[in-house]
């Protein structure tokens, strides 16, 4: 069992996820239970995981969250194009958390190989 905290993927996607609660705000009213609630959810998981994969007693456990946040941050990717594409996010913005989320699945992907 290991300290999440410690983890700068953790910390990266903790960041990215304040971020994306913030950035969502700005999102249409109507938006809450669909693209707002979806986006959040999606983020919010990749942290979740990485902390839940630290509480188990195996590597192969760790490992198989650390995927798990993978794919959650590949599912995350998806949603900023989408709000970008309908007008609720700046190509600026969108570019920034593209960079971010491309930076978390990078890392990921190098602690998913050290953890086999």
């Amino acid at each position: 069992m290991q300290n999440y905290k410690k983890l700068k993927v953790w910390e990266v996607a903790h960041k990215l996820t304040i971020s994306v609660y913030k950035m969502t705000q700005l999102f249409p009213k109507e938006e809450i239970y669909g693209l707002t609630s979806q986006l959040r959810r999606a983020m919010a998981s990749i942290p979740a995981n990485i902390s839940e994969g630290c509480g188990r007693n195996t590597q192969a456990d760790f490992s198989r969250f650390l995927t798990i946040a993978l794919g959650s941050a590949n599912e995350t990717s998806y949603f900023p194009l989408l709000a970008k594409d309908v007008g609720y996010l700046s190509e600026e913005n969108f570019e920034i958390y593209e960079n971010e989320i491309e930076k978390i699945k990078a890392m990921l992907i190098s602690l998913i190989a050290k953890t086999k």
